[in-house]
């Protein structure tokens, strides 16, 4: 039995089937955990989402922000992005079902076993792990519930930019989505920063990437994907980067749990 985690799909079918198969891939024996963004810019959205929804339980994956913005999409409240490609999703027979199912998966998820904690962008700097849980359950909840159409709305915007207790409800809906799924750069004081997307050799000199504020905090094992820009680098120990920008001409990267190994395969252009 083996872990494997994959680093942001968005839509890139072929690239996760060669990788799968490379490594011998079998769902009856391992497991697939992969770090969101199962859809948007890549060629094959409606079959990335087909593929995973299909492993069943040999599947884990988080939530990303262009999922969401799927669902809000579905839902009548945002019109798609132009460079997405999600039109085949929207018009599929089992639209239902793969939405619902896209609906009820987690922000957060950690591993039973092998103890590491994967979410789309990461862990802000004011949230130990605990509370992440928390804030992410409590999300969640929201997302699943009989509003979530309400709760898709609320999501947008970039304010509140930090964590107070003093929040309400709305508020600590949507800080919470945006740590979970926005998140890159953060000021020294832990607000985040939504402006910057790039890698770190030209980040503002005041910002500071978010897994090098989490100095004070006694983490375990940290997955996530997101920041294509990093090339599936990451300063901190314990700290794995996966999402190696296959949709922008980079490559899906595989990382298997027990032994450490990567795994990649070139990708073209898709966007």
């Amino acid at each position: 039995m083996a872990t494997y985690i994959v680093g942001d799909l968005q839509g890139c079918l072929s690239e996760l089937n060669r990788l799968l198969a490379e490594v011998g891939f079998s769902p009856s024996r391992d497991q697939l955990w992969l770090t969101g963004d199962l859809v948007a810019r890549g060629p094959d959205s409606l079959g990335c989402l087909r593929r995973v929804m299909a492993l069943g339980d040999a599947a884990t994956t988080v939530l990303g922000n262009h999922d969401l913005h799927l669902l809000a999409v579905a839902s009548g409240l945002r019109p798609p992005k132009q460079a997405d490609r999600i039109h085949d999703i929207l018009q599929a027979a089992d639209r239902a079902n793969l939405l619902y199912w896209l609906r009820h998966q987690p922000l957060l998820a950690e591993h039973p076993e092998h103890g590491f904690v994967m979410t789309h962008a990461g862990i802000p700097p004011q949230w130990t792990v605990a509370q992440a849980r928390d804030a992410a359950r409590a999300a969640e909840d929201e997302l699943r519930s009989g509003h979530y159409r309400e709760r898709l709305r609320d999501m947008y915007g970039n304010q509140p930019d930090g964590w107070r207790e003093q929040l309400d409800e709305l508020e600590r809906l949507r800080f919470t989505i945006n740590a979970f799924t926005r998140m890159r750069l953060c000021h020294a004081d832990g607000r985040l920063d939504f402006d910057y997307k790039e890698g770190l050799k030209s980040a503002p000199v005041d910002l500071h990437p978010w897994f090098d504020l989490r100095g004070a905090h006694q983490d375990p094992p940290l997955v996530f994907g997101h920041w294509a820009a990093l090339e599936g680098h990451c300063s901190q120990p314990g700290i794995h980067a996966l999402d190696t920008g296959c949709v922008w001409g980079g490559s899906l990267t595989l990382l298997c749990w027990e032994t450490g190994e990567r795994i990649s395969t070139p990708c073209p252009v898709h966007a």
